[in-house]
């Protein structure tokens, strides 16, 4: 059994989790997105990702490169703090595929990590270091340290080596599974054998189904439960698929429609 981490002290299902603020109704990892989703939809927490610029801060971005959703072009890793927030984090957004770009020199730039632990002082957040760097790792952890920002944040990467180097960083802090240790668990459970037990993840961000086959449902929530394990399912956008796993007692479901979300939540928890 792992031992919970101060992050999953007090939770229950479902969590309201908007995936990089909610990408699909405003430029992705943006303060336009996380504000709206927090003072809109009520959101209980926010999934984002982090780069290391130039200049040792780090900032919210998915991409390592910039053309997807600014004005940019190139790595984000050769730009520092100060050139980065000069592009235009709107600019790539489209609501219409490709018709409309209403976001566009509305002055939304890409924020740094900071300002997001400071906006919203006691909402949890879901955070992955991008990419592989030796290091990186070193510079994220004094900054969440410097913010006493620790406890309020579930933290890890898609690599497993950079979320063993995160582990091994901050070794009190919530972890979720990498991707290697994740197939295994997942696999593991899902063929009825004892997965490999790992102490140092207690979170899986997940996605619902691998192929056809649905990876989440009851049986496999309460196995993961027995074990203290905590299931994030990403990215579910299909109203049909929110209220199933809502059913199910899924952990927290992380959505870019936090609208369509709330919209089930608040309907399944309304008396009748």
């Amino acid at each position: 059994m792992s031992i919970q981490p101060a992050f999953l002290q007090g939770l229950k299902p479902t969590l309201h989790i908007s995936h990089r603020g909610g990408a699909a109704l405003a430029p992705e990892n943006t303060m336009e997105a996380f504000r709206r989703a927090v003072e809109v939809f009520q959101t209980d927490m926010l999934e984002l990702d982090v780069h290391v610029t130039q200049d040792g801060e780090v900032v919210v971005a998915h991409d390592d490169t910039l053309e997807r959703c600014t004005d940019g072009t190139g790595p984000l890793a050769r730009y520092t703090l100060a050139e980065l927030q000069k592009l235009d984090a709107g600019y790539g957004f489209t609501p219409d595929d490709g018709r409309t770009f209403p976001f566009r020199g509305q002055g939304i730039r890409i924020p740094t990590l900071r300002e997001v632990l400071r906006a919203f002082p006691s909402l949890r957040l879901n955070v992955e270091l991008k990419p592989d760097v030796p290091g990186h790792e070193d510079v994220f952890a004094r900054l969440l340290e410097t913010e006493g920002a620790v406890e309020r944040v579930c933290i890890g990467s898609e690599l497993d080596t950079v979320g063993e180097r995160l582990v091994a960083r901050l070794p009190h802090a919530c972890h979720f599974y990498p991707r290697d240790a994740l197939a295994s668990f997942v696999i593991g459970l899902r063929n009825g054998e004892s997965p490999p037990e790992d102490p140092r993840f207690t979170v899986l961000d997940m996605p619902l189904y691998f192929g056809e086959l649905r990876l989440v449902d009851a049986q496999f929530l309460r196995a993961c439960a027995a074990r203290g394990k905590w299931v994030n399912v990403w990215t579910v956008d299909d109203p049909r698929e929110m209220q199933q796993l809502i059913g199910e007692g899924v952990g927290g479901i992380m959505t870019d429609r936090p609208d369509l979300l709330r919209q089930r939540m608040d309907a399944t928890t309304k008396p009748g």
